[in-house]
């Protein structure tokens, strides 16, 4: 399942900038970071393939949700232009953005090379 993340929650379980000035990664296990809006069509077709990734990687990568509209401040400081945009996390070492809709082929090649997570 994907999880919805506010400040708060993406504070706690990803990165907390108020507290770390270097990128300092909260979590257990690599995650993605979907930053989306209702209104945006790519976002909805992007959607259905994370949550399918979200259940065969279960375990192994989070995958959450920002929406755009509602944490305004959280876009902000990953200084999000244009959505859908990704926030592809690894355990060590630094995240990388990806914007536009990714197939699912491209996400599970991010997964790989930049999570350095297999099935």
């Amino acid at each position: 399942m994907t999880e919805l993340l506010n400040k708060e929650s993406f504070q706690d379980k990803v990165f907390n900038w108020e507290k770390n000035k270097e990128w300092t990664f909260e979590g257990d296990i690599p995650c993605i970071i979907d930053f989306y809006a209702d209104w945006c069509g790519p976002c909805k077709t992007v959607a259905p393939i994370l949550e399918e990734l979200s259940k065969a990687y279960a375990g192994k990568v989070n995958i959450y949700k920002v929406n755009t509209e509602q944490e305004q401040e959280l876009a902000g400081t990953f200084n999000i232009k244009s959505i859908p945009s990704m926030l592809f996390v690894p355990k060590d070492g630094k995240p990388q953005m990806s914007v536009g809709a990714l197939p699912k082929e491209g996400l599970i090649q991010a997964i790989t090379d930049v999570l350095k997570v297999t099935d």
